[in-house]
């Protein structure tokens, strides 16, 4: 008799029933990262022939909750959050939600001119000085995204030097008074560029989901902010509310 006995009775396909059971193991007795038993450890484990258990492989491969690796395995993948886009979105509220816990950290600070694609969504000229803050968001002490922000340099003078660390929204809101509310985003599927794969801990040959955003001022609509977000697409699912 099989250690995981399934059903021959119940007109359910032994390979459903067996990716069934997996699935339900692996949040609780895997990592990401951890490599499942043999084909030949499962296929005994469950009284099937390898046939049957590769099926049952092959539908949590197609489910995005593991990867067959050439010669090494079957490896257990991160499970993907689930992050909404909407006009009030905000980073630490939704991942707390989740009973995750966020850190932000400041990789650079710099005042730059405006090149063109920047200024007209700040609504500012070619050349006028802009803030450039890049940020690195975690959940649970992994690495999830990285931010580049742009703001107004004339509109916010002293930032650099009063800003270090935390939500940078909610900095706005309390050292400025501004709300901010999402206008646009735009989402890409990227290659990593720069140093984003060594920050986020991922190959260069996967991708980012990349989201360029405006995010305005809720009282009078003016533009406050332009973000490039790169998410690790395999730890990401963006939902887009309207």
């Amino acid at each position: 008799m099989s250690l995981y006995a399934v059903s021959r009775d119940n007109g359910e396909n032994l390979y459903t029933q067996i990716a069934r059971r997996i699935e339900s193991e692996l949040g609780r007795l895997y990592s990401p990262g951890d490599c499942l038993p043999s084909e030949g450890d499962l296929a005994a484990r469950f009284g099937v022939n390898r046939h049957t258990l590769r099926r049952a492989i092959d539908e949590l491969v197609d489910l995005g909750l593991v990867e067959r690796r050439h010669g090494r395995g079957v490896f257990v993948l991160d499970t993907h959050l689930e992050y909404p886009i909407g006009v009030g979105t905000r980073f630490t509220e939704n991942l707390a939600a989740l009973g995750l816990q966020t850190a932000n950290r400041i990789l650079r600070k710099h005042t730059l001119p405006a090149i063109e694609r920047v200024a007209q969504r700040l609504g500012i000229r070619t050349g006028d000085p802009v803030l450039w803050i890049e940020t690195l968001r975690t959940a649970d002490e992994r690495p999830l995204c990285v931010i580049s922000h742009f703001l107004s340099a004339e509109r916010f003078p002293s930032l650099p030097a009063d800003y270090d660390g935390g939500s940078l929204h909610e900095f706005l809101t309390q050292a400025y008074g501004y709300r901010l509310k999402r206008t646009e985003s735009l989402v890409t599927a990227v290659l990593p560029q720069g140093d984003d794969a060594r920050l986020l801990g991922m190959p260069q040959n996967r991708p980012v989901l990349r989201v360029k955003s405006v995010n305005v001022n809720d009282r009078d609509g003016s533009p406050v902010e332009y973000a490039i977000t790169r998410f690790r697409a395999d730890r990401i699912q963006l939902r887009i509310n309207p």
